[in-house]
């Protein structure tokens, strides 16, 4: 699992640890993956001097700990952690040292700190799944800052028992004390949101609200709000990007094709160029933000985020994207995590050999159903309209597959279940009104994006589709406001339409701080 090449790059990585870490293995010699798990921590433990492993006789466990200086971080692994989150092994130990990116700033430790404790947190979590990391590294950070906060990580597929009893569908899914508080995709800023919402917070009612002021504040790190970052950064403006994350709904982007002069990349990929860019510039980024609410009454417009901070600047770019569109049907917030999902990727191999639907016939509902096919017995593609609008090399691939099924003017009217995981889907036949139930085991929802607008509702106009409308120039109806990419107006939400608008947003507002207007 760990080859020479890798093991000499992780020994670069650690040269500069300064801490004492001891690897706390606990492990029953008789358990199947007992020999690869030793293997694996030995090499690990061989890339840094300042790393130890003490394997303890424990019958029935397989676990370990990482220890600093002889004392608990706090983090736990239950099972090998390999692919996707052997990223997250690395950064537990970097941070345990106060070293990596990922560090919160004053901020977020302030939210952290003021957490109630103690909660002992675990992680169910696939090794294939690329959600994952990002929710176990923000929960591992919050068990290194908060000393009555613990973490545990376990491989779902390692303890298929524990998964079967708790009968997860989905992953990474977060139990506090055996209550699930938080399934899907997160970043530190959602996770510490769930965290807040379950076991409250007492904040410092002493401590004084943190103001920035800027020239220009971006709110939103995807394809927009960098683009607006980089345009507004090469004027010679002092920029400020406020993002919960750099690459908005990109990074959940497979595969990405259509991005001109770059035949092919990822998400993932694809949001690391965007930090890397506006790292070539003094840009100012602040992520894990959650925006409260706004004030733009004023000539210097106020943004106000979760934890005490506010933005000031007299130019404030919007561009915080969409996020998945729910279906709004009976039963789907009941079973969502526990049959209904969002991301194919990362739960469609919990449904291998098993029967599933795919909600929506455009790009992202095809490209779903494709791939599905690979795992599942069967799948159902259920369309609202008379005809698919995915691209037609799609659906003639879809086609072909003698595992899917398409059905278009199909309505879905129901998701039920037997009060642990969905059954049964309710369609109607929009021609016939004619009703009728599916059963299955897994719905993967792919109807499109629902934009970020909640934190402006009170201070912008919005469309019937909850969306910004921007005149040619990405204006708003308030001067000073300007917004970009998939929270607006705009037709096609595309990502190279989105890096467009965003460069427009930024030149506007750069013409209207020249001709005096703001």
């Amino acid at each position: 699992m760990l080859d020479t090449a890798l093991i000499q790059q992780v020994k670069d990585i650690f040269a500069v640890l300064e801490g004492t870490y001891v690897l706390d293995f606990h492990a029953d010699e008789r358990h199947s993956a007992y020999g690869e798990f030793s293997d694996f921590l030995q090499k690990f433990a061989s890339t840094s001097e300042r790393i130890t492993l003490k394997t303890t006789a424990a019958e029935g466990r397989l676990d370990f700990s990482i220890l600093k200086d002889g004392k608990e971080t706090g983090i736990r692994f239950r099972g090998i952690p390999g692919g996707h989150e052997f990223t997250s092994l690395l950064l537990a130990v970097l941070n345990a040292d106060g070293k990596g990116k990922n560090l919160p700033d004053a901020a977020l430790l302030r939210r952290i700190a003021a957490l109630n404790s103690p909660i002992h947190l675990t992680t169910y979590v696939s090794l294939s799944c690329t959600n994952c990391p990002d929710v176990v590294q923000a929960l591992n950070i919050i068990a290194l800052v908060h000393p009555d906060i613990t973490h545990e990580v376990v491989d779902g597929a390692l303890f298929q028992d524990e998964v079967d009893a708790l009968r997860l569908q989905g992953v990474p899914a977060v139990f506090a004390d055996g209550k699930l508080v938080h399934s899907g995709r997160g970043e530190l800023a959602s996770v510490l949101d769930k965290l807040e919402e379950t076991f409250g917070s007492v904040p410092d009612a002493s401590a004084e609200p943190i103001v920035y002021d800027y020239d220009v504040v971006v709110v939103g790190g995807g394809p927009a709000g960098s683009a607006a970052a980089v345009y507004s950064a090469r004027k010679g403006l002092k920029v400020a990007v406020v993002a919960e994350r750099i690459g908005g709904q990109v990074k959940e982007t497979v595969g990405i094709e259509n991005l001109i002069s770059v035949p092919h990349t990822t998400g993932a990929e694809l949001a690391a160029n965007f930090a890397r860019h506006m790292a070539d510039y003094p840009i100012d980024i602040y992520e894990n933000r959650r925006i409260e609410n706004t004030d733009f009454s004023d000539k210097k417009k106020q943004v106000f985020v979760k934890g005490g901070e506010v933005f000031t600047a007299p130019a404030v770019i919007i561009a915080t994207g969409a996020g998945w569109r729910k279906l709004g049907v009976e039963g789907e917030a009941d079973y969502m995590g526990r049959g209904v999902h969002f991301c194919p990727h990362c739960d469609g191999p919990f449904y291998k050999g098993k029967r599933v639907a795919v909600i929506g016939g455009g790009n992202s509902g095809i490209e779903a159903a494709i791939d599905l096919a690979g795992l599942c017995s069967h799948v159902t593609v259920l369309e609202f309209a008379d005809t698919l609008r995915a691209d037609t090399v799609l659906q003639e691939k879809a086609r072909s597959l003698d595992n899917v099924e398409i059905f278009t003017s199909s309505q879905t009217t129901a998701v039920l279940g037997n009060g642990e995981k969905v059954t049964t889907i309710r369609v109607k036949d929009r021609t016939t009104d004619a009703e009728r139930d599916i059963e299955l085991e897994g719905i993967f929802v792919q109807i499109g994006l629902s934009p970020n607008t909640q934190p402006f509702a009170e201070t912008l106009e919005l469309n019937g589709r909850r969306e910004i409308p921007v005149d040619n120039f990405c204006r708003t109806a308030t001067q000073g406001v300007y917004a970009a990419g998939d929270v607006t107006d705009v037709p096609y939400k595309q990502i190279v339409v989105a890096i467009g608008e965003g460069a427009k947003a930024a030149l506007a507002a750069f013409d209207d701080r020249v001709r005096g207007i703001i």
